[in-house]
Protein backbone atom coordinates (compact mmCIF):
# COMPACT_ATOMS: atom_id res chain seq x y z
CA UNK A 1 0.00 0.00 0.00
CA UNK A 2 1.31 3.88 -0.99
CA UNK A 3 2.91 4.97 2.46
CA UNK A 4 0.84 8.63 1.61
CA UNK A 5 -2.39 6.31 1.59
CA UNK A 6 -1.86 4.97 4.99
CA UNK A 7 -0.44 7.76 6.54
CA UNK A 8 -3.82 9.60 5.18
CA UNK A 9 -5.99 6.94 6.79
CA UNK A 10 -4.30 6.43 10.35
CA UNK A 11 -4.55 10.30 10.44
CA UNK A 12 -8.38 9.65 9.52
CA UNK A 13 -8.97 7.54 11.95
CA UNK A 14 -7.24 8.72 14.92
CA UNK A 15 -8.60 12.50 14.25
CA UNK A 16 -11.97 11.30 13.68
CA UNK A 17 -13.14 9.82 17.43
CA UNK A 18 -16.99 10.05 16.90
CA UNK A 19 -19.17 10.63 13.43
CA UNK A 20 -18.75 14.86 13.71
CA UNK A 21 -15.73 15.12 13.52
CA UNK A 22 -15.44 12.31 10.76
CA UNK A 23 -17.88 14.55 9.53
CA UNK A 24 -16.24 17.90 10.01
CA UNK A 25 -12.69 16.20 8.98
CA UNK A 26 -14.40 15.39 5.21
CA UNK A 27 -15.75 18.87 5.29
CA UNK A 28 -12.31 20.77 6.22
CA UNK A 29 -10.87 18.22 3.26
CA UNK A 30 -13.84 19.42 0.36
CA UNK A 31 -13.35 22.90 1.80
CA UNK A 32 -9.42 22.78 0.89
CA UNK A 33 -10.51 21.11 -2.70
CA UNK A 34 -12.29 24.34 -3.61
CA UNK A 35 -16.10 22.76 -3.03
CA UNK A 36 -18.39 25.25 -2.28
CA UNK A 37 -20.59 24.33 1.13
CA UNK A 38 -24.64 24.58 0.45
CA UNK A 39 -26.75 25.09 2.70
CA UNK A 40 -30.49 22.70 3.28
CA UNK A 41 -32.14 26.10 4.64
CA UNK A 42 -31.07 28.27 1.72
CA UNK A 43 -31.48 28.83 -1.91
CA UNK A 44 -29.30 26.71 -4.17
CA UNK A 45 -27.45 28.74 -7.58
CA UNK A 46 -25.80 25.77 -9.11
CA UNK A 47 -23.51 25.83 -12.39
CA UNK A 48 -21.61 23.06 -14.95
CA UNK A 49 -18.45 21.97 -13.33
CA UNK A 50 -19.47 23.28 -10.23
CA UNK A 51 -18.13 21.06 -7.01
CA UNK A 52 -20.38 21.23 -4.01
CA UNK A 53 -21.44 19.56 -0.52
CA UNK A 54 -24.07 19.54 1.70
CA UNK A 55 -24.14 18.62 5.80
CA UNK A 56 -27.11 17.43 7.86
CA UNK A 57 -26.62 17.11 11.51
CA UNK A 58 -23.26 17.64 11.55
CA UNK A 59 -23.30 13.84 11.16
CA UNK A 60 -23.59 13.34 7.78
CA UNK A 61 -22.59 15.10 4.26
CA UNK A 62 -23.15 14.67 0.58
CA UNK A 63 -20.62 15.76 -2.02
CA UNK A 64 -21.14 16.26 -5.81
CA UNK A 65 -19.77 17.49 -8.72
CA UNK A 66 -21.61 18.73 -11.89
CA UNK A 67 -20.67 17.52 -15.76
CA UNK A 68 -19.73 20.49 -18.03
CA UNK A 69 -22.00 19.00 -20.76
CA UNK A 70 -25.44 16.97 -20.48
CA UNK A 71 -25.09 14.03 -17.54
CA UNK A 72 -26.34 11.41 -18.10
CA UNK A 73 -26.67 9.57 -15.06
CA UNK A 74 -25.21 9.58 -11.49
CA UNK A 75 -22.53 7.62 -10.15
CA UNK A 76 -22.75 7.08 -5.80
CA UNK A 77 -20.69 5.63 -3.22
CA UNK A 78 -22.26 5.82 0.15
CA UNK A 79 -20.85 4.69 3.52
CA UNK A 80 -21.28 5.64 6.77
CA UNK A 81 -19.90 7.73 9.78
CA UNK A 82 -20.99 5.66 13.03
CA UNK A 83 -19.69 2.97 14.72
CA UNK A 84 -20.66 0.63 17.54
CA UNK A 85 -20.24 2.89 20.47
CA UNK A 86 -21.76 3.97 24.40
CA UNK A 87 -23.59 7.27 24.59
CA UNK A 88 -23.40 9.46 27.69
CA UNK A 89 -26.41 9.88 28.69
CA UNK A 90 -28.21 13.27 30.44
CA UNK A 91 -27.29 14.11 33.81
CA UNK A 92 -24.38 11.14 33.74
CA UNK A 93 -22.64 11.10 37.11
CA UNK A 94 -23.18 8.24 38.93
CA UNK A 95 -21.91 8.40 42.49
CA UNK A 96 -21.32 5.03 43.94
CA UNK A 97 -20.92 3.80 48.04
CA UNK A 98 -19.74 7.97 48.96
CA UNK A 99 -15.85 6.77 46.84
CA UNK A 100 -16.15 6.57 43.27
CA UNK A 101 -17.92 8.74 40.08
CA UNK A 102 -19.54 6.83 37.40
CA UNK A 103 -20.33 8.42 34.38
CA UNK A 104 -24.00 6.61 33.29
CA UNK A 105 -24.38 5.58 29.60
CA UNK A 106 -26.58 3.04 26.86
CA UNK A 107 -25.37 1.06 24.22
CA UNK A 108 -25.66 2.72 20.48
CA UNK A 109 -25.61 -0.05 17.65
CA UNK A 110 -24.82 -3.82 18.56
CA UNK A 111 -21.10 -4.03 19.29
CA UNK A 112 -18.47 -6.40 21.22
CA UNK A 113 -18.63 -5.66 24.64
CA UNK A 114 -15.71 -7.62 26.32
CA UNK A 115 -13.04 -5.39 24.20
CA UNK A 116 -14.44 -2.40 26.01
CA UNK A 117 -13.33 -3.18 29.41
CA UNK A 118 -9.94 -2.24 30.89
CA UNK A 119 -8.50 -0.19 28.42
CA UNK A 120 -8.15 3.70 28.75
CA UNK A 121 -11.22 5.31 27.03
CA UNK A 122 -12.58 9.19 26.29
CA UNK A 123 -15.39 11.20 25.17
CA UNK A 124 -16.13 12.59 22.13
CA UNK A 125 -18.95 14.33 20.30
CA UNK A 126 -20.47 17.57 20.55
CA UNK A 127 -22.08 20.36 22.17
CA UNK A 128 -25.04 22.57 21.08
CA UNK A 129 -25.09 26.11 22.31
CA UNK A 130 -26.55 29.34 21.18
CA UNK A 131 -24.92 32.34 19.08
CA UNK A 132 -25.19 35.95 19.39
CA UNK A 133 -27.41 35.74 16.67
CA UNK A 134 -29.93 33.24 18.23
CA UNK A 135 -29.35 30.17 16.39
CA UNK A 136 -28.49 26.85 17.49
CA UNK A 137 -25.05 25.80 16.73
CA UNK A 138 -22.54 22.92 17.64
CA UNK A 139 -18.89 22.66 18.68
CA UNK A 140 -17.04 19.71 18.38
CA UNK A 141 -15.75 18.19 21.68
CA UNK A 142 -12.99 15.78 21.96
CA UNK A 143 -11.77 15.63 25.32
CA UNK A 144 -8.38 14.47 24.41
CA UNK A 145 -6.72 12.64 27.05
CA UNK A 146 -7.18 9.02 28.87
CA UNK A 147 -10.32 9.57 30.68
CA UNK A 148 -12.16 6.85 32.10
CA UNK A 149 -12.21 3.15 31.91
CA UNK A 150 -14.97 -0.06 32.41
CA UNK A 151 -12.48 -2.07 35.11
CA UNK A 152 -13.56 -5.65 35.07
CA UNK A 153 -14.41 -8.17 37.71
CA UNK A 154 -12.03 -9.85 39.22
CA UNK A 155 -12.06 -13.44 38.31
CA UNK A 156 -12.10 -14.28 42.14
CA UNK A 157 -15.42 -12.37 42.27
CA UNK A 158 -16.93 -13.94 39.28
CA UNK A 159 -15.97 -17.55 38.01
CA UNK A 160 -17.89 -18.02 35.18
CA UNK A 161 -16.08 -14.97 33.19
CA UNK A 162 -14.15 -17.46 31.50
CA UNK A 163 -17.52 -19.83 30.60
CA UNK A 164 -19.23 -17.19 28.81
CA UNK A 165 -20.67 -14.00 30.35
CA UNK A 166 -23.49 -12.49 29.27
CA UNK A 167 -23.08 -8.34 30.02
CA UNK A 168 -25.72 -6.14 31.54
CA UNK A 169 -25.52 -2.81 30.14
CA UNK A 170 -26.45 -0.82 33.07
CA UNK A 171 -24.33 -2.56 35.39
CA UNK A 172 -20.84 -3.93 33.95
CA UNK A 173 -20.26 -1.17 31.36
CA UNK A 174 -20.80 1.76 33.17
CA UNK A 175 -17.15 3.59 33.16
CA UNK A 176 -15.05 4.79 36.06
CA UNK A 177 -14.51 8.77 35.85
CA UNK A 178 -12.98 9.53 39.47
CA UNK A 179 -12.62 9.73 43.28
CA UNK A 180 -15.65 11.55 44.74
CA UNK A 181 -13.43 14.24 44.85
CA UNK A 182 -14.44 14.44 40.53
CA UNK A 183 -18.61 15.07 41.32
CA UNK A 184 -20.14 17.99 39.46
CA UNK A 185 -17.06 18.18 37.07
CA UNK A 186 -17.53 16.13 34.02
CA UNK A 187 -19.76 19.07 32.20
CA UNK A 188 -16.98 21.19 32.93
CA UNK A 189 -14.26 19.35 31.28
CA UNK A 190 -16.43 19.04 28.33
CA UNK A 191 -17.12 22.60 28.29
CA UNK A 192 -13.58 23.27 28.67
CA UNK A 193 -12.63 20.65 25.98
CA UNK A 194 -15.45 22.88 23.49
CA UNK A 195 -13.84 26.04 24.38
CA UNK A 196 -17.05 27.84 26.10
CA UNK A 197 -18.77 27.77 29.21
CA UNK A 198 -20.14 24.93 31.13
CA UNK A 199 -23.32 27.15 31.18
CA UNK A 200 -23.74 28.32 27.70
CA UNK A 201 -24.09 24.27 26.77
CA UNK A 202 -27.72 23.55 25.89
CA UNK A 203 -27.44 19.84 24.54
CA UNK A 204 -24.90 17.60 23.72
CA UNK A 205 -24.45 14.05 21.72
CA UNK A 206 -21.63 12.24 23.54
CA UNK A 207 -20.12 8.87 23.08
CA UNK A 208 -17.25 7.04 24.46
CA UNK A 209 -14.04 5.77 22.04
CA UNK A 210 -11.42 3.96 22.33
CA UNK A 211 -7.89 5.70 23.13
CA UNK A 212 -5.62 2.95 21.65
CA UNK A 213 -4.01 4.35 18.50
CA UNK A 214 -3.83 2.29 14.79
CA UNK A 215 -1.47 0.14 14.88
CA UNK A 216 0.40 -1.56 11.33
CA UNK A 217 1.56 -5.33 12.40
CA UNK A 218 1.95 -8.49 11.65
CA UNK A 219 4.81 -10.33 9.71
CA UNK A 220 5.42 -7.82 6.67
CA UNK A 221 3.32 -5.35 8.34
CA UNK A 222 0.58 -6.13 6.50
CA UNK A 223 -2.42 -5.56 8.71
CA UNK A 224 -4.07 -2.57 10.32
CA UNK A 225 -5.94 -2.67 13.38
CA UNK A 226 -7.73 0.92 14.52
CA UNK A 227 -11.38 1.60 15.96
CA UNK A 228 -13.93 2.41 13.29
CA UNK A 229 -12.70 0.87 10.51
CA UNK A 230 -16.24 -0.05 10.19
CA UNK A 231 -16.79 2.24 8.58
CA UNK A 232 -14.24 4.71 8.16
CA UNK A 233 -12.12 2.99 6.07
CA UNK A 234 -15.08 2.62 3.17
CA UNK A 235 -15.56 6.51 3.73
CA UNK A 236 -11.84 7.67 3.95
CA UNK A 237 -11.35 5.44 0.00
CA UNK A 238 -14.76 6.64 -1.05
CA UNK A 239 -13.64 10.15 -0.75
CA UNK A 240 -10.04 9.83 -1.96
CA UNK A 241 -11.45 8.13 -4.98
CA UNK A 242 -14.18 10.72 -5.69
CA UNK A 243 -11.81 13.62 -5.82
CA UNK A 244 -9.16 11.59 -7.73
CA UNK A 245 -11.75 10.46 -10.05
CA UNK A 246 -12.39 12.62 -13.55
CA UNK A 247 -15.98 12.62 -12.98
CA UNK A 248 -16.41 14.13 -16.56
CA UNK A 249 -19.20 11.97 -18.06
CA UNK A 250 -21.85 11.87 -14.80
CA UNK A 251 -23.06 14.19 -11.70
CA UNK A 252 -20.39 12.24 -9.24
CA UNK A 253 -22.31 11.88 -5.30
CA UNK A 254 -19.96 10.50 -2.71
CA UNK A 255 -22.50 10.32 0.12
CA UNK A 256 -21.12 9.60 4.47
CA UNK A 257 -24.60 9.17 6.01
CA UNK A 258 -25.28 8.26 9.98
CA UNK A 259 -27.10 6.02 11.78
CA UNK A 260 -26.66 3.20 10.09
CA UNK A 261 -25.58 1.12 13.29
CA UNK A 262 -29.16 1.51 14.61
CA UNK A 263 -31.17 1.28 11.20
CA UNK A 264 -30.51 4.48 9.32
CA UNK A 265 -34.25 5.66 10.69
CA UNK A 266 -33.22 8.95 11.61
CA UNK A 267 -33.02 12.67 9.53
CA UNK A 268 -29.73 12.13 8.81
CA UNK A 269 -29.55 8.33 8.08
CA UNK A 270 -29.94 6.60 4.91
CA UNK A 271 -33.87 5.57 5.38
CA UNK A 272 -34.28 9.16 5.48
CA UNK A 273 -35.40 11.87 2.39
CA UNK A 274 -31.59 13.31 2.64
CA UNK A 275 -30.12 11.64 -0.35
CA UNK A 276 -33.30 12.16 -2.43
CA UNK A 277 -33.42 15.79 -1.21
CA UNK A 278 -30.28 16.52 -2.36
CA UNK A 279 -30.21 15.05 -5.98
CA UNK A 280 -34.14 16.55 -6.41
CA UNK A 281 -32.70 20.14 -5.54
CA UNK A 282 -29.77 19.47 -7.93
CA UNK A 283 -31.59 19.04 -11.11
CA UNK A 284 -34.24 21.57 -10.07
CA UNK A 285 -31.59 24.08 -9.60
CA UNK A 286 -29.84 23.02 -12.51
CA UNK A 287 -32.95 23.10 -14.73
CA UNK A 288 -34.28 19.34 -15.18
CA UNK A 289 -37.60 18.17 -15.21
CA UNK A 290 -39.05 15.20 -12.44
CA UNK A 291 -38.98 12.99 -15.42
CA UNK A 292 -35.70 13.95 -16.53
CA UNK A 293 -34.59 13.45 -12.98
CA UNK A 294 -36.48 9.89 -12.36
CA UNK A 295 -34.44 9.10 -16.69
CA UNK A 296 -31.31 10.30 -15.24
CA UNK A 297 -31.89 7.97 -12.12
CA UNK A 298 -32.83 4.89 -14.26
CA UNK A 299 -29.31 5.21 -15.74
CA UNK A 300 -27.37 5.42 -12.50
CA UNK A 301 -25.29 2.81 -10.12
CA UNK A 302 -25.04 3.29 -6.29
CA UNK A 303 -22.42 1.48 -4.32
CA UNK A 304 -22.66 0.70 -1.02
CA UNK A 305 -19.97 0.44 0.66
CA UNK A 306 -19.78 -0.89 4.01
CA UNK A 307 -17.11 -3.04 5.43
CA UNK A 308 -17.40 -6.77 5.29
CA UNK A 309 -16.34 -10.04 7.60
CA UNK A 310 -13.42 -11.68 6.25
CA UNK A 311 -12.41 -15.55 6.95
CA UNK A 312 -11.84 -15.71 10.98
CA UNK A 313 -8.30 -17.46 11.51
CA UNK A 314 -9.61 -19.22 14.50
CA UNK A 315 -13.05 -19.81 13.42
CA UNK A 316 -12.60 -20.63 9.96
CA UNK A 317 -15.94 -22.65 10.13
CA UNK A 318 -18.01 -19.51 10.56
CA UNK A 319 -17.51 -18.70 6.91
CA UNK A 320 -19.90 -19.90 4.03
CA UNK A 321 -17.99 -23.24 2.29
CA UNK A 322 -17.64 -21.03 -0.91
CA UNK A 323 -17.67 -17.60 -0.42
CA UNK A 324 -14.70 -16.66 1.71
CA UNK A 325 -13.17 -13.05 1.81
CA UNK A 326 -9.73 -12.63 3.07
CA UNK A 327 -7.49 -9.33 4.23
CA UNK A 328 -5.71 -7.56 1.57
CA UNK A 329 -7.46 -10.34 -0.82
CA UNK A 330 -9.34 -7.37 -2.49
CA UNK A 331 -13.15 -5.85 -2.39
CA UNK A 332 -15.92 -7.64 -0.74
CA UNK A 333 -19.14 -8.33 -2.96
CA UNK A 334 -21.91 -9.36 -0.76
CA UNK A 335 -24.68 -11.44 -1.57
CA UNK A 336 -28.15 -11.95 0.69
CA UNK A 337 -31.07 -13.91 -0.99
CA UNK A 338 -33.30 -12.01 1.58
CA UNK A 339 -32.04 -8.77 0.53
CA UNK A 340 -29.98 -7.39 3.53
CA UNK A 341 -27.94 -6.87 1.21
CA UNK A 342 -29.16 -5.62 -2.41
CA UNK A 343 -26.51 -6.95 -4.80
CA UNK A 344 -28.27 -8.90 -7.70
CA UNK A 345 -27.10 -10.35 -11.02
CA UNK A 346 -27.33 -7.27 -12.73
CA UNK A 347 -25.09 -4.91 -10.20
CA UNK A 348 -22.44 -7.57 -9.23
CA UNK A 349 -21.50 -7.97 -13.32
CA UNK A 350 -21.66 -3.67 -13.30
CA UNK A 351 -19.36 -3.90 -9.83
CA UNK A 352 -16.82 -7.02 -11.37
CA UNK A 353 -16.53 -5.42 -14.48
CA UNK A 354 -15.62 -2.13 -13.24
CA UNK A 355 -13.07 -3.77 -10.78
CA UNK A 356 -11.67 -6.02 -14.06
CA UNK A 357 -11.03 -2.45 -15.95
CA UNK A 358 -9.09 -0.69 -12.52
CA UNK A 359 -7.08 -3.85 -12.11
CA UNK A 360 -8.86 -4.88 -8.76
CA UNK A 361 -9.39 -7.91 -7.42
CA UNK A 362 -13.06 -8.96 -6.08
CA UNK A 363 -14.05 -11.25 -3.40
CA UNK A 364 -17.36 -12.37 -2.18
CA UNK A 365 -19.20 -12.73 0.58
CA UNK A 366 -22.24 -14.63 1.61
CA UNK A 367 -23.67 -15.44 4.83
CA UNK A 368 -23.56 -19.30 5.98
CA UNK A 369 -27.71 -20.50 5.53
CA UNK A 370 -27.66 -21.43 8.73
CA UNK A 371 -26.26 -18.16 10.39
CA UNK A 372 -28.23 -14.78 9.99
CA UNK A 373 -26.32 -11.59 9.44
CA UNK A 374 -26.49 -7.71 9.72
CA UNK A 375 -27.86 -5.44 6.73
CA UNK A 376 -26.47 -2.04 5.71
CA UNK A 377 -27.32 0.98 4.26
CA UNK A 378 -27.59 -0.09 0.50
CA UNK A 379 -31.14 -1.69 0.65
CA UNK A 380 -32.34 1.25 3.14
CA UNK A 381 -31.39 3.73 0.79
CA UNK A 382 -32.91 2.53 -2.31
CA UNK A 383 -36.62 3.00 -0.63
CA UNK A 384 -36.21 6.76 -1.14
CA UNK A 385 -33.69 6.69 -4.25
CA UNK A 386 -34.29 3.45 -6.10
CA UNK A 387 -31.73 2.31 -8.57
CA UNK A 388 -29.00 -0.13 -9.51
CA UNK A 389 -26.98 -0.96 -6.38
CA UNK A 390 -23.98 -3.33 -5.31
CA UNK A 391 -22.91 -3.75 -1.58
CA UNK A 392 -19.53 -3.88 -1.20
CA UNK A 393 -17.11 -3.74 1.58
CA UNK A 394 -13.28 -3.78 2.64
CA UNK A 395 -12.91 -7.00 4.69
CA UNK A 396 -12.19 -7.06 8.42
CA UNK A 397 -11.85 -9.13 11.48
CA UNK A 398 -13.99 -8.15 15.06
CA UNK A 399 -16.09 -6.00 13.53
CA UNK A 400 -18.10 -3.80 16.16
CA UNK A 401 -15.18 -4.01 18.65
CA UNK A 402 -13.55 -0.96 18.96
CA UNK A 403 -10.23 -1.88 18.22
CA UNK A 404 -10.73 -3.46 14.98
CA UNK A 405 -8.70 -5.67 11.86
CA UNK A 406 -7.94 -4.92 8.31
CA UNK A 407 -5.82 -5.54 5.49
CA UNK A 408 -3.63 -2.47 4.90
CA UNK A 409 -3.94 -3.49 0.41
CA UNK A 410 -7.78 -3.02 0.74
CA UNK A 411 -8.04 0.43 1.17
CA UNK A 412 -5.85 0.93 -1.80
CA UNK A 413 -8.07 -1.09 -4.05
CA UNK A 414 -10.56 0.68 -2.95
CA UNK A 415 -10.11 4.06 -4.01
CA UNK A 416 -8.89 2.70 -7.55
CA UNK A 417 -12.10 1.22 -8.02
CA UNK A 418 -13.64 4.55 -6.61
CA UNK A 419 -11.49 6.61 -9.05
CA UNK A 420 -12.73 4.54 -12.42
CA UNK A 421 -16.44 4.30 -10.98
CA UNK A 422 -16.29 8.02 -11.09
CA UNK A 423 -15.30 9.02 -14.84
Amino acid sequence: MDCTILKELTHFLESSPSCFQAIDNIKNILLKEQFVQLQENEKWSLRRKGRYFVTRNDSSLIAFTIPEKDMTGMRIIASHSDSPSFRIKENPELETDGHYIRLNVEPYGGMLCAPWLDRPLSVAGRVIVKDSSGRYVSRMVNVDRDLVLIPNLAIHMNREANDGYKYNAQRDMLPLYGSLAAKGTFMKIVAEAAGIPEEEILGHDLFLYNRQKPSIWGASGEFISSGRLDDLQCAFASLKGFLSGEKSENMAVCCILDNEEVGSSTKQGAASTFLYDTLTRVHSSLGCTQEEYLIHLSDSFMLSADNAHAVHPNHPDKADPSNRPYLNGGIVLKFNANQKYCTDGISAAMFRDLCREAGVPVQTFVNRSDMPGGSTLGNISNTQVALNTADIGLPQLAMHSPYETAGIEDTEYLIRAAEKFYC
